[in-house]
């Protein structure tokens, strides 16, 4: 109905104004800046968090499971001090009950076996200055303080009397809490084993 109307309203305006003429021709503009230092960001233990098998009676019927915490630590190391954000993507999009947390696969491609949360302890910039993480959810237009970063969320550190922009760095160290969460056990069919298939993504963006 919404359309008709809108078609029908578009047919008057036409008949009622001055012949018009489509464009002949539209532009196409690339842009980008090429930056002179690369960054290397790099995770200990390879990047891996195992939690070995877990036996589905040890996991709470009625509410979430707690596995970890874990600690991580991330490590990027640049050519010169710049600009950069850490963007964190979740391979499993989709598969987590909370938006702000990342998935760790389905079940029977169906059902949501849990999820896991990133939380930001303890930056160190250079080996020595003390700084504040901070986040962005617009791909670097706004910053603010936070800890918890959450997926498709831009990271980066700020110094600790101005949260609203990144500082250039050379070697940033940062601990990453990775709590997993497995969700209640009689919502799941667990008749079979299943792997915890938790992955993400951290890629540098030059700012």
């Amino acid at each position: 109905m919404n359309i008709r109307l809108t078609t029908l309203a578009a047919s008057a305006l036409l008949l009622g104004s001055a012949p018009t003429f489509a464009a002949s021709s539209v532009d196409l503009t690339v842009k980008g800046l090429i930056v002179p230092s690369a960054c290397t960001p790099s995770l200990s233990g390879g990047g891996v968090i195992d939690h070995g098998k877990v036996s589905a009676k040890d996991l709470k019927p009625d509410q979430a499971t707690t596995l970890g915490p874990h600690t991580l630590s991330i490590a990027v190391n640049c050519d010169a001090p710049i600009q950069f954000a850490l963007n964190a993507i979740d391979n499993r999009a989709g598969s987590s009950n909370v938006s702000s947390y990342f998935g760790l696969g389905f079940i029977n491609d169906t059902q949501q076996l849990g999820s896991f949360r990133l939380r930001l302890r303890n930056p160190v910039a250079d080996g020595s200055t003390a700084v504040q993480t901070i986040v962005s959810t617009n791909q670097g237009d706004t910053w603010y303080e936070d800890y918890i970063w959450e997926p498709s969320m831009y990271m980066s550190v700020a110094s600790l009397d101005d949260a609203s922009q990144p500082i250039p760095v050379k070697d940033l160290s940062v601990d990453m809490e990775v709590n997993t969460f497995i969700n209640r056990a009689d919502s799941l069919d667990l008749s079979n084993e299943v792997t915890i298939d938790g992955s993400a993504t951290l890629e540098v963006k030059y700012l």
